[in-house]
């Protein structure tokens, strides 16, 4: 017996809801869909309820299905399998309930599903009386069926439940209910698993791959690329002469030329990288975006593109004076913090600022007067990019953090509200938007995306790594406002309610396009706006070649290393060709490259096999004049990684070809002497051949041998050999040497503080099934000191910088030790100091450096000590003072200052002197200055402010934070050259100073100086201070978030 009923969905897909606790019969289907079906957040394209009564449950068989019924267009049967599946106890016996896809072989190539159900056994005569689960899947050819394994306990449906007047099965008789609401897919993408998905054929774009911490990268290069524009102005740079890893225009180049014909996705901005001045390491830091956005040369398509004008003012009230500065910007920075949308954000940008009362502004010529203070825009780009400032120092934590506050960013923004009354209004400044970059993550590392509609009439497209799918308009915007989450529902209302919680992924770059440039900005990319020569360029293939030679220096897995998680790749001969030149000619130019006769070797293939191994699989026909690179390519090798070939140098050229049944076969040897597993070369052999100096184990495995294995052999040891080898560490047989390879990991250890010249950077292999004192003992052997007396500390895997002191553990494994992060390096970083006493007796005493500054606040030595941790502060100053030399012009008071300086690199955390050092934080840095006298004999009518260096931003501090007097009726011109004292600055250098008033609180822009100007008359708050804006010679600059400098080469 069967009885389906069709019911009326309310247009936008939500269903009613109720309270949870309230009984519901499962025949009020729209009541119990409410409860136990919550709101996905998805258009329903049809809700069906099919209900299946069984009587003599009994005598039932172990697995029966319900009648076919339809939904959405989409047959489905309900399934119940009563074979007794037991978990944990044999008492405890489940019953196994699943939906199924009716007839998958009818259903047209390529179908899907998307299906939210319940699935309910219930009392035919109490219908609240139920046992009932709930699921969502995305139903394929693959997985055409899905459901619960424990359903229930089989004993609790004929039982009655507390509160239950009745068992759910009864006298053997029980309804089966199938609750299903059909989703609608906008995206074609909803619940996918990526199992050969094909990002080109479903969109007709391919995504980058991951270098490590890169994927910000790829967010912004996709940005970038899809600015149809400025690719086509990248393409019109001049490089025929440049190469890739040295020209940030070729790297740029090559990217955007394989993003737009390959249909895999694309690997090889190594290139760019480079080009930006990384080395190995330096690809996993998380470099600034803004600084990779501006450092190309296509310098004229930037000017076009991405600068807008904004004029910086002060006008006065009641006399006609205005002060007022043009400037150019790239980007916005956009505070988040307070602001509840992007509006908000462009109000406080340009909020005005009243000077009266005790801050009136001396203006020129009119004395003090009430004026006026702000910023308005002259020009906005065609291209606006906004940073929403989601990483900010916290004033109260002292510390930089990430805001996850909800900000709404629209579709599309009017700014002329923002714009100057002299500005060009002759078309709207209307502006739509065209990408979306998010951060998930915190302030340490995570992980980077970028939401981009690539033109008026596409759709939003989702750029994540090597992958690209389609959004819906909610992902775009709701999903990235961050703020809290709710799982779409009350929490009062729905069941298992996902708890509320702060969204970590949030947009951190918009980029805007102005609506009446768009057809300009992103015109259709034609096939001649790619110049010929790059084409020719461009059209290649990358290949690499193993050789007998390369082989035998490869220390691991394969043939070479190539895509190991914890260790770098063999470096091997690298070739660019054609993907439509013959094979024929390729082959002569390798042979040429080798100093190999054409007709003495033979070239394989090597594939990635099952068992996770890459081996040569097959060679390449000779006798196929038309076989060209490409063909290679597409038919013989894996698409997702450069082409790999093994050079075959054949013993005799009369003969060619390999008699049949021949398989080839590589040889290893483990020394156990050396420790060392290298390539001995090759050999072949019948594949039913017996190789009886091998060993009967190799005899018995011979049939399972095929082309490209590996055979490792070792020289026969005696048992007291093998115990002397165990007794110092070492490995006896390949079997415990290839379990080291499979553990071993390359940690790079570098000094603790740039200062010690002494302490080199090294890396060591290590396994981590090895312990912290293994560690410490190797690292002690390649510094030649004593282990007890090196101290280690862990870093972030985002940006190197330090993490946590590591306390010695006999136990603690190298595993344990560098435990993943968001990022997966091929490297990690562990920082060492070598100490004057052991980490034992450094348990009672604290180890510290302290950077002196001087008189003029320059960074002139580092001085380390070691004292107990009950010493104060003013001891160690007592310390120091004897170990440098005070100012002898009269300047300096003689008294020593010790500080640190806060996160964001504006102030000086000032130590009164009483605290003990065992309880300031771990890691510290330390600054030490001579107090200068003016400030010990300022008076109460004297300002004391804190004054800081950055350089263009305000974010990029350098140097070190100082005090300065402030006095009262002095023009700022006079108050420059007090400073340019306090400093010992040249009059060159210092003529290039720029000074800005900074006001933390209030989260403004920089307020310029002018030499009218008289600071003391500003009321200073607690966290403004004066910046000086100069260029960095130190090359210390700071970020706030350990991020480096990008260097830019050619």
């Amino acid at each position: 017996m069967s009885d389906m009923e069709t019911l009326d969905e309310k247009v936008n897909g939500a269903p009613p809801m109720m309270d949870v606790d309230e009984p519901v019969s499962v025949r009020d289907h729209d009541a119990f869909a409410a409860k136990h079906m919550p709101d996905l957040g998805h258009d329903v394209n049809e809700f069906k309820v099919f209900t299946w009564k069984l009587t003599g449950w009994k005598k039932l068989e172990k697995k029966i299905t319900g009648p076919e019924f339809d939904c959405g267009g989409h047959p489905a049967k309900a399934h119940i399998t009563l074979s007794f599946w037991q978990f944990k106890r044999p008492s405890q016996r489940h019953g196994l309930v699943y939906l199924d896809y009716a007839d998958p072989k009818r259903a047209p190539e390529g179908w899907h599903a998307c299906a939210q159900f319940a699935l309910v056994i219930s009392n035919p005569q109490d219908p609240t009386i139920y046992t009932v689960s709930h699921a969502h899947h995305r139903f394929i050819a693959e997985e055409c069926d899905w459901g619960f394994t424990r359903f229930s306990e089989l004993r609790k449906l004929f039982t009655i439940q507390e509160g239950h007047s009745r068992p759910t099965i009864e006298d053997e008789c029980a309804d089966v209910s199938v609750f299903v609401r059909v989703l609608e897919d906008p995206t074609g993408v909803l619940w996918h698993n990526f199992v050969n998905y094909d990002s080109k054929k479903e969109t007709g774009y391919v995504g980058l791959k991951n270098q490590g911490a890169t994927c910000y990268m790829n967010s912004l290069l996709q940005s970038l690329f899809c600015t149809r524009y400025f690719r086509k102005a990248v393409y019109e740079i001049p490089t025929e002469e440049e190469r890739p890893t040295e020209s940030v225009a070729l790297a740029l180049q090559r990217v955007f030329y394989h993003l737009q014909t390959s249909d895999q996705p694309v690997g090889e901005h190594t290139e760019l990288t480079k080009s930006f001045g990384w080395t190995s390491l330096d690809s996993f830091l998380q470099h600034d975006v803004q600084e990779f956005n501006r450092g190309t040369r296509a310098e004229g398509a930037i000017a076009k593109l991405f600068v807008g004008k904004m004029k910086s003012y002060i006008k006065c009230v009641n006399v006609d004076f205005e002060s007022s500065r043009i400037e150019e910007f790239n980007d916005l920075q956009l505070n988040v913090k307070g602001m509840k949308n992007l509006y908000e954000s462009f109000r406080d940008y340009v909020a005005v600022e009243t000077l009266d009362g005790e801050n009136k502004y001396q203006a020129e010529g009119y004395g003090l007067q009430d004026a006026k203070k702000g910023i308005i825009f002259q020009s906005f780009p065609p291209v606006l990019h906004l940073q929403l400032k989601r990483f900010e120092y916290d004033v109260q934590r002292d510390a930089m953090v990430k805001i996850n506050d909800r900000h709404e960013f629209p579709f599309e923004i009017d700014l002329s509200e923002f714009l100057d009354e002299t500005a060009d209004r002759s078309d709207p400044w209307i502006y739509k938007l065209h990408g979306v970059l998010v951060h998930s993550g915190d302030l340490h590392g995570g992980h980077y995306f970028a939401c981009i509609k690539p033109d008026a009439a596409s759709r939003w497209l989702k750029f994540d790594d090597d992958r690209v799918t389609p959004v819906t308009d909610r992902e775009v915007l709701e999903e990235n406002y961050g703020g809290e989450v709710l799982n779409g529902v009350p929490p009062t209302l729905q069941r298992n309610q996902v708890r509320s919680m702060k969204r970590f992924s949030n947009a951190y770059m918009l980029v805007y396009i102005r609506e009446a440039l768009l057809d300009e900005v992103l015109p259709p990319f034609k096939e001649e706006d790619t110049p010929a020569h790059l084409k020719r360029r461009l059209d290649e293939e990358r290949l690499q070649v193993i050789t007998d030679e390369t082989f035998s220096n490869h220390e691991g897995f394969d043939l070479a290393s190539f895509d190991e998680k914890n260790w770098p790749p063999s470096e091997l001969p690298t070739f660019r060709v054609l993907k439509t030149e013959t094979y024929n000619v390729f082959k002569a130019r390798v042979a040429h490259h080798f100093n190999n006769p054409e007709n003495q070797i033979r070239l394989w293939v090597l594939v990635n096999r099952q068992n996770k191994t890459v081996r040569p699989d097959t060679h390449i026909p000779e006798n196929e004049p038309t076989l060209t690179v490409d063909i290679i390519r597409n038919n013989m090798a894996a698409r997702q990684t450069d082409l790999r070939l093994y050079l075959d140098v054949i013993p005799d050229p009369s003969k060619p070809e390999l008699p049949q049944g021949t398989i080839m076969v590589f040889l290893k040897h483990f020394d156990t002497s050396k420790q060392t597993l290298h390539g001995i070369g090759k050999c072949y052999a019948q594949r039913n051949a017996k190789i009886s100096d091998l060993g009967p184990t190799i005899n018995e495995r011979m049939r399972e041998i095929q082309d490209g294995d590996v055979i490792c052999f070792q020289v026969d040891l005696s048992e007291k050999e093998i115990h002397d080898l165990e007794i110092q560490g070492l490995y006896s047989n390949p079997i415990q040497f290839y379990d080291f390879l499979q553990n071993r990991v390359m940690i790079i250890f570098r000094p603790k503080f740039d200062s010690d010249q002494e302490a080199p950077e090294f890396s060591l292999v290590l396994s981590k099934k090895q312990t912290y004192d293994t560690m410490a003992l190797k690292v002690a052997e390649h510094l030649r000191y004593d282990h007890i007396k090196l101290r280690f500390t862990t870093t972030h895997a985002s940006n190197a910088s330090p993490k946590a002191v590591l306390k010695r553990s006999l136990n603690q494994s190298i595993a344990e030790i560098i435990a993943p992060a968001y990022t997966s390096p091929t490297t990690t970083v562990i920082l060492y100091e070598k100490l004057d006493v052991s980490i034992v007796e450094l348990e009672t005493k604290r180890s510290l450096k302290v950077n002196w500054t001087g008189i003029h606040n320059r960074e002139e030595t580092t001085h380390t000590f070691l004292l107990p941790k009950t010493s104060m502060v003013h001891e160690l100053a007592d310390h120091l003072s004897k170990q440098v030399t005070m100012s002898a012009n009269g300047q300096g008071s003689g008294k020593i200052r010790v500080f640190e300086v806060s996160k964001d690199g504006k102030t000086q955390k000032e130590f009164t002197g009483s605290e003990m050092i065992g309880n300031i934080p771990d890691p510290v840095e330390l600054y030490a200055e001579e107090i200068p006298w003016e400030e010990l004999e300022a008076d109460d009518a004297d300002k004391v402010i804190s004054v800081f260096h950055f350089s263009k931003e305000v974010q990029r501090t350098h140097g070190v934070p100082f005090k300065f007097v402030v006095k009262p009726a002095e023009r700022f011109a006079d108050t420059k050259k007090r400073l340019q004292a306090r400093i010992g600055a040249s009059d060159k250098d210092f003529a290039r100073f720029r000074f800005a008033l900074i006001q933390a609180v209030t989260f403004k822009q920089p307020s310029y100086i002018e030499d009218e100007d008289n600071i003391y008359d500003h009321k200073f708050a607690p966290d403004d201070v004066l910046g000086l804006d100069h260029v960095d010679k130190s090359g210390k600059t700071r970020t706030g978030t350990g991020e480096k400098a990008i260097v830019i080469r050619g």
